[in-house]
């Protein structure tokens, strides 16, 4: 009888998350494309499909987000940097408005500072004076492999509240003013490819 329980309970749990695949492993279904418009340059020549894995060049700068906004979800990502580690981010809670520096928290990526919140587009977050251009809330420890191999990032969104760990460990928290957006993939820096890209709601 208790393993029955059990059994029902986990059964009730499970029935309430949702796992989505944000990334088909084939093309770019379901993602929208941004490039800084004064490059010249077009979004399909910064963002493609390599070998099952999403190639973002890194120059010039934009963003990958997604079509949807989402709401409380955990996302899982994995990234490696093609050659020299440089910089690159993840965006959560991305507001309307497609623009270089869209409004949205980072978690950055950059080589060396992987865990890093960042603040774009006037987004705010109440754990830290927010001033100047671009406020940074710092990690708490550093938890990047080694540049060429593969990292998991997994970022927590519930109402919000913003939580991520690098590598399985836990690496930062803050509580900005949205709670929904879109998710984004960024184009700063040099080449770096992204896999494994879902979100359990």
């Amino acid at each position: 009888m208790v393993a029955a329980a059990a059994a029902m309970l986990l059964s009730s749990c499970c029935g309430e998350c949702k796992k989505t695949e944000l990334f088909n492993g084939q093309d770019l279904s379901g993602w929208v494309g941004f490039v800084d418009p004064e490059s010249g340059v077009s979004a399909e020549q910064v963002y493609s499909v390599k070998d099952g894995n999403i190639y973002v060049a890194g120059q010039p700068f934009g963003y990958l987000r997604t079509e949807k906004k989402y709401g409380d979800y955990t996302l899982h990502v994995e990234w490696r940097w093609i050659g020299e580690g440089t910089n690159s981010g993840l965006f959560q809670r991305v507001q309307d408005g497609d623009k270089l520096w869209c409004t949205a928290i980072e978690c950055q990526l950059c080589s060396g500072k992987a865990g890093d919140y960042v603040m774009l587009g006037g987004a705010k977050i109440s754990d830290i004076e927010c001033v100047g251009e671009f406020p940074v809330k710092d990690r708490i420890g550093d938890y990047e492999n080694p540049v060429g191999e593969w990292n998991t990032a997994d970022i927590t969104c519930k109402g919000k509240i913003i939580k991520v760990k690098i590598n399985g460990k836990e690496q930062n928290e803050c509580t900005c003013e949205f709670t929904d957006g879109y998710i984004a993939l960024q184009s700063e820096g040099g080449p770096i490819e992204f896999r494994n890209i879902y979100i359990t709601e």
